[in-house]
């Protein structure tokens, strides 16, 4: 396990999706641009307020393994592929990680 800054690089990015086909075309144009190592796709029941409303709405949650140097590339292509006007987009550091699979997401988002 590296505890050491260099984990620092690596993330997972968390967002939203309104219904599976469009989370799995986002993931799938995230992980074919080299974008992502790997998106997981998580039903979720999200409760919230936009433009003053409170919604209770049935979601997917996308958790987007990634280099955390190509997050700006990263959430443009978010924002293109998305329906949300505001979809979320948050970035989690990872702090530490097996040395094995940070190298794998490494290699799959090189470029």
């Amino acid at each position: 396990m590296n505890n050491g800054a260099e984990t620092v690089r690596y993330g997972v990015v968390l967002v939203t999706a309104g219904t599976r086909e469009e989370g799995e075309a986002i993931a799938q144009n995230l992980v074919e641009a080299k974008l992502a190592a790997c998106v997981s796709l998580i039903p979720i029941n999200s409760i919230y307020t936009w433009q003053g409303v409170l919604h209770k709405e049935e979601e997917w949650q996308l958790l987007i393994k990634t280099d955390l140097a190509k997050f700006e590339i990263l959430e443009a292509k978010i924002r293109e592929l998305h329906s949300y006007e505001v979809p979320e987009i948050i970035a989690l550091p990872l702090v530490a990680g097996s040395e094995p699979y940070l190298a794998w997401i490494s290699e799959q988002v090189k470029g």
